[in-house]
C-alpha cells in the first residue's frame, strides 16, 4: 500500500496543519505551494520531528501546465499517492463589475481547475490499488450565493458538488472523497482576499486552523462525504438549504458590508 500524501497550499494555514497531522501518522509527504523558502523550512522541521520523508515542489497551481508538473514530479520520484488533500485556493472581495478579471480567472483556475485536474491525475491509480483518500477544501460558502465575493463562493459551491458526486461514484472501490466546509478561520485568508473590517472579517478570528484541520482529517479518515466543523456552522449550512435563496443572499450581502 502507498504511504505518501500530497498536500497543496502546504506552506501555511490548513495545508500546514494537514501536513503535521499526516506526518504524525507516519505518512511521507509531497508538499506543494508557491513559496519555496517556506516549503524548505517546513520540510526540515517535519523530517526532524516526525522522521518521515518530505518532498517539496514550489509551483503556482493556477498556471496552465501546473498539474502536469506535479504529476511528473511524483512519477519521477516513484511515489504512489495514498492521500490527496486539495487545499490550495484564494478569494477576492468586492463587486464583480469592479474586480480584476485576471485575478478572478486565476481564482477559478486554482480553486476549480487545478483541484479537478489533480483529483483526476491520482484517482484512477487509487481505484486500481483499491485504497486512497481525497479531501477537497470547500467552504461554508459552498452552501450559499456570496455577493461581494461572487466568484469565490461559486468556486466553493463547485468543490462541494464535485466532491459529493465523486464520493458516490467511489462507493465500493476502497477510495473515499471528502469535502471539508470550514467557516471563517484565522489563516490569513481575509488579508489576502482584502476583506475590509466587517462583521464577516471579525468572524475570522473565531476558528483556528489547527482545530478545523483536525476535524477535517478525522472526517476524511472515517470516509465522510461532507465535514462541517462546529455546531454553529452546521446550523448555518442547514439554514442556507431551507431558507429562501433570496433571503440567504440578502443576509450574506449585508454581513459582507464594511462597518
Amino acid at each position: 500500500m502507498a504511504n505518501t500524501a500530497l498536500v497543496t497550499g502546504a506552506s501555511s494555514g490548513f495545508g500546514l496543519e494537514f501536513a503535521r497531522l499526516l506526518a504524525r501518522d507516519g505518512y511521507d509527504l509531497v508538499l506543494v505551494a508557491r513559496n519555496k523558502e517556506k516549503l524548505v523550512r517546513l520540510k526540515k522541521r517535519i523530517e526532524h520531528y516526525f522522521k518521515v520523508k518530505v518532498y517539496v515542489l514550489a509551483q503556482d497551481l493556477s498556471e496552465e501546465d501546473a498539474v502536469n508538473k506535479v504529476r511528473e514530479f511524483t512519477e519521477k520520484e516513484g511515489l504512489e499517492i495514498e492521500i490527496l488533500i486539495n487545499n490550495a485556493g484564494f478569494g477576492d472581495y468586492g463587486p464583480f463589475a469592479l474586480s480584476d478579471y485576471q485575478k478572478q480567472t486565476e481564482m477559478i483556475d486554482l480553486n476549480v481547475r487545478a483541484l479537478t485536474q489533480l483529483t483526476h491525475a491520482y484517482l484512477m491509480s487509487m481505484i486500481t490499488r483499491g485504497s486512497g483518500r481525497i479531501l477537497n477544501v470547500a467552504s461554508i460558502a459552498s452552501f450559499e450565493p456570496g455577493p461581494m465575493m461572487s466568484v469565490y463562493y461559486a468556486t466553493k459551491a463547485y468543490v462541494l458538488s464535485f466532491s459529493q458526486a465523486i464520493s458516490r461514484e467511489l462507493k465500493g472501490t476502497g477510495v473515499t472523497c471528502t469535502a471539508l466546509c470550514p467557516g471563517p478561520t484565522d489563516t490569513g485568508f481575509a488579508k489576502l482576499a482584502e476583506i475590509p473590517d466587517s462583521r464577516m472579517s471579525e468572524a475570522f478570528r473565531m476558528y483556528k486552523p489547527r482545530d478545523v484541520a483536525r476535524e477535517g482529517y478525522r472526517g476524511m479518515m472515517k470516509g465522510k462525504t461532507v465535514v462541517v466543523p462546529g455546531a454553529a456552522l452546521k446550523a448555518t449550512a442547514t439554514a442556507a438549504k431551507v431558507l429562501p435563496s433570496k433571503l440567504v443572499t440578502e443576509v450574506v450581502y449585508h454581513t459582507q458590508q464594511s462597518k
